[in-house]
């Protein structure tokens, strides 16, 4: 195989997911997918479909770019997810809608599976909210939370019934005081906050982790990683050779999520210092917290996505530390895959190289897949062209 290590736009072309028994690939032109199906047969499918952050555009922005790309990875793992599992040989088309799933599948004009799809990303967002959100901003607030707002309020309401000047004086020289007390608390706040919400992170994956299911797509994510650092290294693309490779990888959606952690303790608390929030009703004050923490929620996964990019392109001594933690974080959400695990994400690695005019050398594919169930390149031309044309998206599957 020849060596492609050196070429970095080549490398940053296709990143992954695992799935339900198999591996996601995504390209610039399209999604693959390959799964192990209930029966030990590996059937794979491509879904063509145009980016959405093209340059030139707005939502090809930096920043916005990092907006559009989270909540696109969103729907498109759920969806994958769905996929997989009915590729794999579970049908969840013989479950009975719900009657809410029914009644806006009719008032919206869309599919019962599209319904139940965006229920589910909106429960997800509803659950991130709340346990890294609300959590965190009530458990600092609790923690530290010592009154000064309320005394700053009730001497306000006092200084005008005062007419001694000594005594107005020392009153204003409280509040002050109280002030600076309220500004220091109010950083430190934030400090917790985002402590809390590390910690919670870090015990949410890890309670993960010990399902069963879990395991299994861990160790998938794993065998995703093999893959593309074999190729990166310009190893060849064998199942024997991925597991001598390491199963962290720098440009991992974990790195993402901590980065997107670690920079909105650094730019909440930095609001904080410039802006500091001085709300004497306790219940008040938590939703002032929670509503400018949701609103700066796209600004902080817009800067923490640049960051991932940067952080990645070189191995130079400060992005080696930015990675680090995410990196560490990678050993819980990536397992050790089996032989068997890599095959199948060779064979989604290949469809998503081959659509964008990439034909990797993988000797296994090819010694084991037989004519009537290889796909030539004008059928892959041909979808992709299709897809240029319109904004759908057309599939086509493989079995082996």
């Amino acid at each position: 195989m020849e060596k492609k290590c050196c070429d970095e736009k080549l490398r940053c072309k296709v990143g992954g997911q695992a799935i339900m028994e198999g591996v996601m690939m995504k390209s610039p032109k399209g999604i693959a997918m390959a799964v192990r199906k209930s029966d030990g047969s590996i059937i794979s499918e491509y879904t063509p479909c145009e980016p959405k952050t093209k340059k030139g555009t707005f939502a090809g922005l930096p920043i916005v770019r990092g907006v559009v790309s989270f909540v696109d990875s969103l729907s498109t793992g759920m969806k994958t997810i769905t996929r997989s599992a009915e590729l794999y040989g579970e049908d969840l088309s013989s479950e009975e809608p719900s009657k809410f799933e029914k009644f806006l599948s009719e008032k919206l004009g869309k599919s019962v599976e599209d319904v139940a799809i965006f229920l589910g990303v909106v429960l997800a967002l509803a659950l991130s909210v709340f346990l890294f959100v609300y959590l965190p901003v009530q458990g600092a607030d609790l923690i530290l939370h010592n009154g000064y707002t309320e005394q700053i309020e009730t001497l306000q309401n006092s200084i005008s019934s005062i007419t001694d000047t000594s005594v107005l004086n020392t009153v204003n020289a409280e509040i002050e005081a109280l002030k600076d007390k309220s500004y220091n608390l109010e950083i430190w706040r934030s400090l917790l906050e985002g402590a809390i919400r590390l910690v919670v992170f870090i015990g949410y994956i890890l309670l993960c982790s010990l399902m069963k299911d879990v395991k299994r797509v861990f160790m998938y994510h794993g065998a995703e990683h093999k893959t593309i650092s074999c190729y990166e290294a310009g190893d060849e693309l064998t199942p024997e050779s991925a597991m001598k490779h390491s199963r962290l990888h720098p440009r991992c959606g974990t790195n993402y999520l901590f980065l997107v952690m670690a920079i909105s303790i650094l730019i909440f608390t930095l609001l904080s210092a410039i802006f500091p929030l001085n709300i004497a009703n306790a219940v008040l004050r938590v939703i002032a917290r929670l509503g400018i923490r949701i609103l700066l929620l796209p600004l902080v996964a817009g800067v923490a996505f640049e960051v991932l990019q940067a952080a990645a392109k070189s191995d130079n001594i400060l992005c080696k530390i930015v990675r680090a933690p995410g990196m560490g974080l990678q050993l819980i959400t990536t397992r050790e895959p089996t032989p068997d695990m890599i095959e199948v994400a060779l064979h989604s690695f290949k469809l998503a190289m081959h659509s964008i005019g990439e034909d990797v050398d993988i000797p296994y594919i090819e010694n084991n897949e037989s004519e009537e169930n290889t796909e030539d390149a004008q059928g892959v031309d041909s979808q992709e062209e299709s897809a240029d044309e319109s904004s759908d998206c057309s599939t086509q599957s493989e079995e082996v």
